[in-house]
């Protein structure tokens, strides 16, 4: 067969379209020039949404963009549009709000046909290239749907009118309640845990996420109701993941979800955003617990984003394939008889009991790497010493590692997501604070310096870099979690630059993305927009702009003193409030901002030279604790002057002639000044 010629895609940054290029279908990327060609023919559009490492976006890819006769019915019926969701999550939202509207479900790959108008008027999400599975095939589909918008036009006209005018009506917002209050969070914890599995931890059933937004609401619920159930519930959830076959047991980080309800057979795909959100929550029960588990799973993690996502010019790529040559999981899944090759016949037994091992396999005949028992029970079992064993378990991992890193890799989709590295920003930030590991906060700041040395141009964010390329103009989730990034940053090294960087991204998102009703548009208002402005409200897989807006108002106001931005995080509570409170689980960030709301402010300010093992020693006793709701300032020589600049609380904050001082308040009462660590320790020991 010929070499097939690259179409337009292959002009594409984007790793998902390029994955099209020599796809027989006459694709286009969105842009002037196919909405053009669409109006010109009147012709409809076909619009494909997906994602470079989705697995059934590959499936529909093989099966029906590669057959020659499929795409030859597109070709001549449609204007066929390619988009990356990951670099155009405003059209995602959209045209995911409308499929769900018409189909009742939604996912990707996902397949819209539009008006030239850009009004959609069917839409689904995979298709098979022949009727299966009580699906239309697709060239079937695509026939029948050429016909009806040729012949019953007044039809799909109204159809699509009627679409529309519910993408509207989404966007009417409930008129603005009050704060919320204690009452009602306390009445949205035995909501979300309503869905908790008893068995096998976490919220709700199969197909099972991670869910880290609500356990990371729980988890500060907990600090203030000090309920030990809600926190017993977190911790066995995150411990039945960590063993789980969702969590990489060689590699470390998590794939991105289960379909069973056990943790045990994952979505082999791994996401930067998923491990940027679930690595705190180990450190936090770290933290709480002191559990080694939570420790190593949290290290296993960052190191995981460092090795497998860490771009070499800065950042951090977005994520790995599900699949290697073609199939799968191939790359994370084991025969009994290839574990025993790898780590020889003397470790084999101890291998096999500590991964879950057996002959015939939990996957397909073969073996998802598993961690059933504990090193109680392992070392038990094998009459081993602790530290023995977990000599004899460092070996068997690493053998099984090096076997390992000779297979064929995923996929890994290299382009860096801002909103997505801000999160792995935040991770780091917060591993480096309570692991006190110096290369995570390395990684953390080198990161954030490429995107604002990269990204950041006369004052606009940009979204997307790929391969020295910067594309697509940044959305409202890219300012907030940045600025939310920053001012960890802030609290990990204490340069006031960072404060400064993230009080001019707040104000930037106010400007661009405000509504009139104090919540946040995703897309910019000098940006255009497709049939509808959507809000960004909804806290689903990350937070919504709206409620990382309001964290970080919140916390810059602790930080600077400027009042106007704790007014502006409480309006965005007000605005919300009503439909938090009918549907939690829909705004479990938001519901995490509101309890940093009501939680007694503690307030601490150091005041020395970092270089003074005595400040040392008080930055650790901060950081010890579980402690969301502190606000830490450090004032040193060198910096006390930028920092007095922008933070009002840090200009009464005298240094003392003795040494190093902590001046902490708590509840707005105010203590002495602590001039010793194990003072401070202890008093926040007791907060």
């Amino acid at each position: 067969m010929a070499e097939r010629r690259a179409n337009r895609l292959a002009q594409a940054t984007s790793p998902y379209l390029q994955q099209h290029k020599y796809n027989p279908v006459d694709w286009y990327p969105w842009g002037d020039e196919a909405l053009e060609r669409a109006r010109r023919e009147d012709k409809p559009i076909l619009l494909s949404i997906g994602y470079s490492t989705c697995h059934w976006c590959h499936v529909m890819a093989h099966e029906s963009f590669e057959d020659e006769e499929i795409a030859r019915v597109m070709n001549e019926n449609f204007v066929s549009i390619k988009v990356d969701r990951e670099e155009r999550p405003d059209l995602d939202d959209i045209y995911m709000n409308a499929v769900q509207a018409m189909a009742g479900r939604g996912g990707w790959p996902l397949t819209v046909l539009l008006t030239p108008e850009l009004k959609p008027f069917y839409g689904g999400t995979y298709f098979p290239p022949e009727d299966r599975g009580g699906l239309p095939g697709f060239k079937r589909l695509l026939l029948a749907l050429s016909q009806t918008y040729r012949q019953n036009r007044g039809q799909i006209e109204d159809f699509s009118r009627r679409v529309e005018e519910q993408l509207q009506r989404l966007e009417q917002a409930a008129p603005p309640g009050g704060e919320p209050t204690r009452e009602q969070v306390d009445q949205v914890v035995p909501r979300l845990l309503k869905d908790f599995d008893p068995e096998h931890g976490g919220l709700g059933g199969a197909p099972k996420f991670p869910r880290s937004l609500e356990l990371e609401f729980l988890l500060h619920s907990f600090r203030l109701s000090r309920e030990p159930e809600v926190l017993e519930k977190v911790a066995f959830s995150l411990e039945k993941m960590a063993r789980g076959g969702i969590y990489d047991q060689l590699g470390g980080g998590f794939h991105r979800y289960t379909v069973d309800a056990a943790w045990l057979v994952p979505h082999f795909e791994k996401m930067l955003y998923d491990n940027a959100l679930l690595a705190p929550l180990y450190l936090a029960l770290y933290q709480l617990r002191g559990r080694a588990l939570a420790r190593r799973v949290a290290r296993e993690t960052l190191d995981f984003v460092l090795r497998d996502l860490g771009a070499p010019a800065g950042g951090f790529y977005a994520a790995l394939d599900a699949e290697s040559e073609g199939e799968e999981g191939k790359f994370y899944v084991w025969s009994a008889q290839e574990v025993a090759g790898a780590v020889g016949e003397e470790l084999a037994p101890l291998a096999a009991a500590t991964l879950g091992v057996t002959p015939g396999g939990n996957f397909e005949g073969r073996n998802i790497l598993t961690r059933p028992r504990s090193r109680e029970e392992l070392a038990a079992q094998f009459s081993l010493s602790p530290e023995d064993l977990d000599l004899k378990l460092k070996e068997v991992l690493d053998r099984l590692r090096a076997v390992r890193a000779r297979r064929v890799p995923p996929h890994r989709d290299e382009k860096v997501i801002v909103s997505w590295n801000a999160l792995a920003i935040s991770a780091l930030a917060r591993g480096a604070q309570v692991l006190e590991e110096a290369r995570y906060y390395e990684a953390a700041a080198r990161a954030a310096r490429f995107i604002l040395r990269e990204l950041l141009r006369q004052g606009r964010l940009f979204r997307i870099w790929t391969g020295g390329v910067v594309s697509v103009t940044g959305f409202a989730e890219d300012y907030a979690f940045l600025a939310q990034a920053l001012l960890d940053l802030y609290e990990t090294d204490f340069d006031p630059g960072w404060l400064a960087a993230a009080r001019r991204l707040a104000v930037g998102l106010e400007e661009l993305f405000l509504d009139d009703q104090g919540t946040y548009f995703s897309v910019a208002r000098d940006q255009e927009a497709t049939l509808v402005r959507l809000r960004s409200l909804f806290d689903v897989t990350l937070p919504a702009a709206s409620s990382m807006a309001a964290r970080v108002c919140l916390r810059l106001h602790r930080l600077t003193g400027e009042e106007r931005l704790r007014e502006r995080a409480r309006e965005i509570l007000r605005r919300l409030e009503p439909q938090a409170v009918e549907a939690p689980w829909g705004f479990a960030h938001l519901w995490t901002v509101a309890l940093l709301n009501l939680l007694p402010p503690l307030d601490l300010t150091l005041v020395g030279d970092l270089e003074d093992s005595r400040v040392q020693e008080m930055l650790r006793a901060a950081r010890r604790h579980f402690l969301p709701e502190r606000r830490l300032l450090v004032k040193t020589p060198a910096n006390a002057s930028a920092l007095e600049e922008i933070s009002t609380p840090a200009r009464s904050c005298a240094p003392l002639s003795e040494g190093p001082v902590a001046y902490l308040c708590h509840h707005f009462a105010c203590q002495p000044p602590i001039t010793e660590a194990r003072e401070l320790a202890a008093k926040l020991e007791a907060t």
